[in-house]
């Protein structure tokens, strides 16, 4: 049996490369000779860095950058030489897992250091920057990003916002200059998800919470978003706010469209593309994915999604191995199954584990999932086999 295993991280737990690892073992015990294919992926968020670099053979450099909050450290970004192409992670500047749970504050944290990383890897004979959104600590609209990249923002009474602002200096923006030079390189945005920036489902109302913001914060992001679309829109004639994708990276994806005219695409659908999946898939019997959880962000652009439609296009049968399910309103788990395309999915969670328990066993849950779904598989061949034969 020929399988592929295109996994992507389990937050929190495993990488995507690791998860990988934990399934092929798994499967190796239920079935020795299967012939695996294993393809790590991402969706634009924290990892997608260094997944894109193995698929495309990029070399890794460095620079120094201020993290969410304005501190230095280095920073990871690569350069595909073939491919004339610089890759940057946004989470490797200002990304969530960067600041303890008590320094999460998007009304302070900024994605200035997404701007100096993509000033770096600009600075190389690249044709492109591919640039993955997610994962940040952030609900600036990328207003720190374009102040890296020297923008300048203005408040009412026509003083310069000091560098580097965030998501609760939003509001006092009345107006923007752009630089006289632009990044050279055009840059190709990776968004996680397809949120767009303002609303119910946009970057503050849904992401924010989960990045330290309470409900008065989230207000007063959701007051600020809507007063930078406005200001941005004035400024480059460009209007980004209902763009499907725009909210990703707490809205750096709507200033980067906005400010560079940068091209928003589906992360997984991207890194999938990039990383030649179409052709891993082809004659393989069965595709397995997963990721941490399966919910409504899922359908929004993520790994499996990406996956389980390749897989059906090549009319081979995709099982995801999650760690739980949350269904989105709406629709119960095996709808959930049917709408991703997927031919089941599998909680390799077990009753009654607790999530630090669940985190902690994350390899082994999947090793023992995988290898009880595969022997489940092959007791399903063998006995169709018998069937067909008469014994």
């Amino acid at each position: 049996m020929r399988i592929l295993v295109a996994f992507d991280k389990l937050k929190h737990a495993l990488s995507a490369e690791a998860a990988c690892r934990a399934v092929a073992d798994g499967i190796r015990r239920a079935a020795p000779d299967a012939d695996l294919r294993l393809r790590p992926l991402g969706d634009g968020g924290e990892g997608t860095g260094a997944v894109l670099a193995d698929a495309l053979g990029a070399a890794a450099s460095s620079a120094v950058v201020q993290d969410p909050l304005g501190r230095s450290r280095a920073a990871t970004w690569w350069f595909a030489a073939r491919q004339r192409l610089s890759i940057v992670e946004s989470a490797q500047a200002a990304g969530l897992a960067l600041l303890a749970s008590s320094e999460r504050d998007p009304l302070r944290a900024s994605t200035y250091g997404v701007g100096e990383l993509v000033s770096a890897a600009a600075a190389k004979p690249c044709e492109q920057v591919l640039l993955g959104v997610g994962g940040t600590a952030t609900v600036d609209g990328g207003a720190g990003c374009l102040q890296a990249l020297g923008w300048r923002l203005l408040t009412h009474d026509g003083a310069a916002l000091a560098r580097p602002v965030g998501g609760g200096d939003l509001e006092h923006v009345s107006t923007i200059e752009p630089p006289a030079r632009l990044p050279p390189a055009p840059l190709r945005v990776l968004c996680d998800v397809d949120n767009p920036l303002l609303g119910p489902s946009g970057a503050a109302a849904v992401y924010a919470p989960q990045k330290g913001a309470g409900a008065e914060a989230v207000a007063r992001l959701e007051r600020g978003l809507r007063n930078w679309a406005r200001v941005l829109a004035r400024t480059t004639g460009r209007d980004v706010a209902d763009r499907p994708g725009a909210g990703a990276g707490g809205g750096l994806a709507a200033g980067l469209a906005a400010g560079l005219d940068a091209a928003l695409y589906r992360g997984g659908d991207e890194v999938a593309e990039l990383a030649g999946l179409a052709t891993l898939v082809r004659d393989c019997d069965l595709c397995l994915t997963g990721e941490g959880r399966l919910d409504a962000q899922t359908l929004r652009g993520k790994v499996v999604a990406a996956v389980a439609r390749t897989a059906r296009a090549a009319r081979v049968p995709c099982v995801a191995l999650v760690g739980e399910v949350r269904p989105p309103p709406g629709l119960d788990t095996p709808e959930l199954t049917a709408r991703l395309g997927l031919r089941e999915i599998v909680v390799i969670t077990p009753a009654g584990c607790t999530p630090a328990a669940a985190l902690a066993g994350a390899a082994d849950n999947l090793r023992c999932a995988a290898a009880r779904l595969m022997e489940r598989l092959t007791a399903g061949d063998q006995t169709a086999q018998r069937e067909q034969t008469g014994c």
